[in-house]
């Protein structure tokens, strides 16, 4: 995906996804690349942390057993 970076308001930076419907993104400046300004196209990619995802829900579900036990006591 690509997008533009179309301006800096305070610590963010607006981005332009590129498409049918162009998107405005406001994502925190911290997150760019180094020395990124106004007009630059940047690549974005976004993938789905599966491994993540399964760990989180593992450690939620531990939580709930937990609790569940604490509430029988």
């Amino acid at each position: 995906m690509k997008a533009t970076i179309d301006r800096f308001e305070e610590d963010l930076a607006v981005l332009i996804v590129r498409g049918e419907i162009p998107t405005v993104l406001h994502i925190p400046e911290w997150l760019l690349p180094e020395d990124c300004k106004e007009g630059d196209i940047l690549d974005i990619c976004i993938s789905r942390d599966v491994e993540g995802t399964e760990a989180a829900k593992k450690r939620v579900s531990d939580l709930i057993e937990k609790l569940k036990k604490k509430s029988k006591d």
